[in-house]
């Protein structure tokens, strides 16, 4: 159940943050309105986790994922560019997160 709840968490994210690139400095009502409503989701859907998994593993993978996806976003839909540099950096960012998941994670 950590788990499922945990990607509701990295979904709402994700949506979170691409509506604040919308949202235009909270200059724009709706945009700003999914932008706070979905950081309220996401980090109650990840408190939820905390009671199955430990709270490291579960922020790096919401964070990580939220990260590299984010970035995927970026630059498949807001035309951001895109380098080795960027690659290598989202590529870090997912194998920290699959090595923290390897180390095991402890209930609290």
């Amino acid at each position: 159940m950590g788990y499922v709840l945990l990607a509701g968490a990295i979904a709402a994210e994700i949506a979170a943050t691409t509506a604040m690139k919308y949202s235009e400095g909270f200059t724009r009502l709706w945009p700003s309105l999914v932008t706070l409503c979905g950081y309220v989701v996401s980090y109650t859907l990840l408190s939820g986790t905390l009671r199955t998994m430990s709270v490291g593993t579960a922020y790096a993978i919401w964070a990580g994922a939220g990260t590299a996806v984010m970035a995927v976003i970026g630059v498949l839909f807001l035309h951001e560019s895109v380098s080795p540099v960027r690659l290598a950096g989202v590529g870090l960012v997912i194998v920290g997160v699959v090595f923290l998941n390897l180390g095991g994670s402890s209930s609290p």
